[in-house]
């Protein structure tokens, strides 16, 4: 599964979004279940992410958006650190979380703009 054009694709994506040891952490899921680690890098980041309408950045606000919504903040940590990379600002971002106060409520909001402000330390 690993030769096929969706997985390459994917590992150039992640390469791009993720430092080498988030990557690294990330592979946890690939001895656990080799299956899924396949369809996280071959659609996940292969077939959806390495789409060209969209830029990373453009990709990564909606993701951040995405997460916010579900409460998915362990995922989040790693995506926030992924728009930065793809050149999303501190501002860009604190505003994206303000604006899903309004949509998501402020515990949500709350929480992913304190997570933000350790990614942002780290930074």
């Amino acid at each position: 599964m690993e030769n096929n054009t969706s997985y390459t694709a994917g590992t150039r994506v992640m390469e791009e979004l993720f430092s080498e040891e988030v990557r690294t952490g990330m592979q946890e899921i690939k001895h656990i279940s080799p299956d899924l680690w396949n369809m996280i890098v071959s659609f996940g980041f292969g077939d959806l992410y390495a789409r060209e309408t969209l830029s990373l950045s453009q990709r990564e606000l909606i993701t951040l958006t995405s997460l916010i919504t579900q409460g998915a903040f362990d995922q989040l940590r790693v995506h926030l650190q992924a728009a930065l990379n793809v050149g999303l600002s501190k501002d860009e971002i604190i505003e994206l979380i303000i604006h899903c106060a309004g949509y998501v409520g402020f515990p949500k909001a709350v929480q992913a703009m304190g997570i933000a402000g350790e990614i942002f330390k780290s930074n």
